[in-house]
């Protein structure tokens, strides 16, 4: 600051130039004589190489209507923001007030935004977060892979977020991101204790295996799908066991899955959810139930054991009845049978054998 006098300005610089406080005018480079009796005039020297205006007078300063052409003035309103870069590398975010930068020593460039909007997208929105003022101003969501982030404005629906990095501005409305899991899980349905339509009680632990397919419906149609589906998966195993008896149930697993399945996936989709698989996987009797059975089972196991050995003997006694047909009808066939036998009996014994009429039979006298 010089009092009236000489007051020389650079060729980077710029003077402003106060009377009685009140703002008069630029002065450019060179050497400027002032005539103050008074003492009331001001100089102030700036330099333009910072390219920031920052002076309490700003406002005179912005009225005058000197800054055209030199700075860059930027008047933000309550719901405004402005995006600043200096020299093409990105400088800072303002926000409501006045502001001016010089023009001409640096090269600048402004963004005007409307906060209203809240979600904040730019090309350079990576550049932009790593500022460190950004959190500041904006609110940095990160929507990982599998996931999906259920964006809500003033508590009404927005839109679902794929995966990726997102900005919101900060105190600006209400914005809620409700990050959902996409991906599979699964939920252990276990020591549920059943009674089928024959008063037996059974012991069962399941499973259940499912996915959110609809993210904003798993959100908004109930606090807890997770639990919902449970509950449900709970009322339909029951529904579909009680109805059928005990033999029914463990000779038709399968049908029991899948029915049980179908009654499951009804309710699934009702809270944006998909059932990929379910299944049975232990089935507990109680200990008089386990011993009846392993008896039924090994009366069972005896009776086809008995089965199949009279199947056996039958085949082999039809065999028989096929053999002795054959050697019936045909007495050399019957001759050779006869030494097959003697040969047998003959392999570990000494034999003397005398055979009946004609032929071979007739010749032979000792087999040893």
């Amino acid at each position: 600051m010089f009092i009236a006098g000489r007051v020389k300005i650079r060729t980077h610089e710029v003077g402003l130039h106060f009377v009685d406080g009140e703002f008069q005018r630029l002065l450019g480079p060179g050497v400027h004589g002032f005539f103050d009796p008074t003492g009331k005039i001001t100089v102030v020297r700036v330099s333009r190489r910072d390219p920031w205006i920052t002076n309490s007078k700003l406002d005179q300063i912005v009225k005058s209507g000197v800054l055209e052409g030199v700075a860059t003035v930027l008047d933000l309103k309550d719901n405004d923001r402005a995006l600043v870069w200096i020299d093409g590398r990105f400088s800072r975010i303002v926000g409501p007030g006045l502001h001016a930068l010089w023009t001409g020593e640096r090269e600048i460039r402004t963004e005007v935004r409307d906060a209203r909007e809240m979600r904040f997208t730019h090309d350079e929105l990576e550049v932009i977060l790593e500022w460190s003022g950004a959190e500041d101003f904006l609110n940095k969501v990160d929507v990982e892979e599998g996931h999906s982030g259920v964006y809500f404005k003033d508590g009404q629906f927005v839109e679902a977020l794929t995966q990726g990095r997102y900005a919101f501005w900060r105190n600006i409305g209400k914005v809620k991101i409700h990050r959902v899991d996409l991906r599979e899980s699964a939920i252990d349905v276990t020591g549920q204790e059943i009674m089928t339509l024959d008063k037996v009680t059974l012991r069962l632990n399941a499973i259940v295996t499912w996915q959110v397919v609809d993210a904003v419906k798993s959100l908004t149609v109930c606090a807890e799908p997770s639990q919902a589906l449970y509950r449900a998966a709970q009322m339909a195993l029951r529904s579909v066991i009680g109805s059928r008896r005990l033999d029914t149930f463990l000779t038709g697993k399968d049908d029991v899955t899948a029915e049980w399945e179908a009654l499951l996936q009804a309710r699934a989709a009702e809270l944006g959810i998909r059932v990929v698989s379910v299944g049975v996987r232990d089935i507990i009797l109680p200990g008089d139930m386990k011993q009846l059975m392993n008896k039924v089972t090994e009366a069972a196991k005896a009776a086809e054991a008995n089965l199949i050995a009279r199947r056996e003997e039958t085949a082999a006694i039809r065999n028989q009845a096929n053999t002795a047909k054959l050697l019936e009808g045909n007495p050399i066939l019957m001759r050779l049978r006869e030494l097959e036998i003697l040969e047998r009996i003959a392999a570990n014994s000494k034999l003397q054998l005398v055979l009946g009429e004609k032929g071979l039979a007739d010749r032979v006298t000792n087999l040893l």
